[in-house]
């Protein structure tokens, strides 16, 4: 009998290896910016940091505290003062004329002019003083009210260019229940015999009226 040849087994095909998938490169962190450099401080700012020597402090005490030709300037309305005072509490209504006595004279030195008013107001006795001065640090007149009427302070401030013949300032109070009110006043030198003093506010329409005039006349 033929023998039968047995086939030879055909080699199984390799499995192709599987590449492993390569590493994804990690971003690189963005530099941080470089911090600027700060300027360096001037020669100026150097001296402006510079405290005052004890000559210059007692420089600017001596220029602070000496009285000038603004405080002169107040001098037509120092002495004794028949006045005559008529206020309008709302425009168009009926001005109420009181008469009363004022004196003026110069304290501190002539830093200040203090005003001692008494009178009457609204059917009672009244009385105030008040305090006008000029400050050579802010340049401006400066002034201070109190009376029997309430127990605040009225506090000005003067504005604009003052000459010998006005002064104008800006006034605040507070009322008995408690609004800010401003003014706007007027001190008017007309000479040594005559001067006056007004109050200046807004109605609720925002119309400027006169609240009030004070006229002296030399007693």
């Amino acid at each position: 009998m033929a023998v039968k040849k047995k086939k030879a087994a055909r080699p199984k095909p390799k499995a192709k290896a599987t590449a492993k998938p390569k590493a994804t490169a990690k971003p690189k962190a963005k530099a941080k910016p470089k911090a600027k450099a700060k300027p360096k401080a001037t020669a100026a700012a150097g001296r402006a940091s510079k405290a005052p020597s004890q000559e210059e402090m007692m420089a600017q005490w001596q220029a602070a505290m000496t009285p000038t030709a603004s405080h002169a300037r107040l001098t037509p309305m120092v002495g004794t003062w028949k006045a005559k005072t008529t206020i309008t509490m709302a425009p168009g209504a009926p001005p109420e004329v009181h008469d009363g006595t004022s004196v003026h004279r110069f304290v501190l030195g002539g830093r200040f002019l203090e005003q001692v008013y008494k009178g009457t107001s609204m059917g009672m006795p009244f009385e105030g003083i008040g305090f006008t001065g000029f400050s050579n640090v802010q340049q401006r007149y400066v002034g201070t009210w109190m009376d029997t009427m309430g127990t605040g302070l009225m506090q000005s401030v003067g504005v604009g260019r003052p000459t010998d013949e006005r002064i104008d300032a800006v006034a605040d109070a507070i009322d008995p229940s408690g609004k800010e009110l401003v003014f706007d006043t007027i001190i008017r030198i007309q000479n040594h015999e005559h001067h006056s003093f007004e109050m200046w506010t807004k109605d609720p329409s925002g119309k400027k009226y006169r609240v009030m005039l004070i006229e002296y006349e030399r007693g």
